[in-house]
């Protein structure tokens, strides 16, 4: 099997959408068609459920999953003998929802690996299995459970989550509140998928209520300019409040939920020889005083 196939039905799997993929692929749409039923012929099988709209079908998933291991073992193939050649330490490719978390622990490494070439990727913790496992990462961290099997992971640290709000806001002056108390309030979020959403819909659930939201986006960095700016208030990780913190007048109140509270944890595949690179990153990130 052609490897340029395989790796342009990843991409048709990914995204479910002919037209998209061949847009990111930069090749012409009947060419990736053909390659696809090129691909079926071979396998003698459909990949692809075509009653409407493209899905990709069991025989699809099964063979996806083959393909990211084979063409990860490849790639890492390639950097360790890229490795070898140069006689350094390789580089190290890492995933996160939010770099903000851990740029300590990163500019500590590069400090002491000047060499190392890091690689960062942004991603919802949704999508970091499928990069693990497939060797287009070498590590992740995330702010909440990473689903699949075949990861191992170190808890690196486990904290509280304040209600922030601006100081003229009713609830100010409360030491706590409860997420009822909560139920009518204007809501700053990122969208759906990022921890503090997925902590937040979780809250409102157990007491059978939707969140109000007013704001969502990718831009978490902007919660605390829109708190100031009155447009409503958030759910903020005590990190923020230690290592950087809101400037300006905000209040910090407890939620009254053992729930309201963020485990940071670094992942990785079991049984894939790492580069050097990503042993020490790996050493670096899990070393690391968490705790300040």
């Amino acid at each position: 099997m052609d490897l340029n196939a395989l790796r342009q039905f990843l991409v048709v799997a990914r995204l479910e959408h002919l037209s998209r993929a061949a847009e990111e692929l930069r090749v012409a749409q009947p060419s990736l068609s053909r390659t696809i039923a090129r691909l079926e012929g071979e396998l003698g099988t459909p990949l692809f459920d075509r009653a409407g709209r493209l899905r990709l079908n069991d025989a699809g998933k099964l063979f996806r999953g083959y393909v990211e291991r084979s063409l990860g073992e490849l790639e890492a193939g390639r950097r360790a003998v890229a490795e070898a050649g140069d006689g350094g330490f390789g580089s190290v490719r890492l995933g996160s929802e939010t770099f903000l978390t851990f740029t300590g622990p990163l500019a500590a490494f590069k400090r002491a690996h000047p060499d190392v070439e890091v690689e960062l990727h942004q991603m919802p913790a949704a999508e970091m299995a499928r990069g693990l496992l497939a060797q287009d990462l070498d590590l992740c961290v995330a702010s909440q459970p990473i689903p699949g099997d075949g990861l191992e992971s170190v808890r690196l640290l486990e904290e509280k989550v304040w209600l922030v709000t601006p100081l003229d806001h009713p609830l100010a002056g409360r030491t706590s509140v409860t997420v009822d108390e909560l139920a009518d309030e204007p809501f700053i979020s990122a969208h759906k998928g990022h921890w503090q959403r997925r902590l937040l819909d979780r809250l409102f659930a157990t007491r059978d209520l939707t969140p109000r939201i007013v704001c969502e986006g990718d831009e978490v960095g902007a919660i605390a300019e829109l708190i100031r700016a009155g447009l409503g208030i958030a759910l903020v990780p005590a990190f923020a409040r230690r290592f950087a913190p809101i400037d300006g007048p905000v209040a910090w109140i407890t939620v009254d939920s053992p729930e309201c509270r963020r485990t940071l944890t670094l992942y990785w595949a079991a049984g894939h020889h790492p580069s050097t690179a990503a042993r020490l990153m790996r050493a670096a990130i899990s070393d690391w005083n968490w705790a300040g």
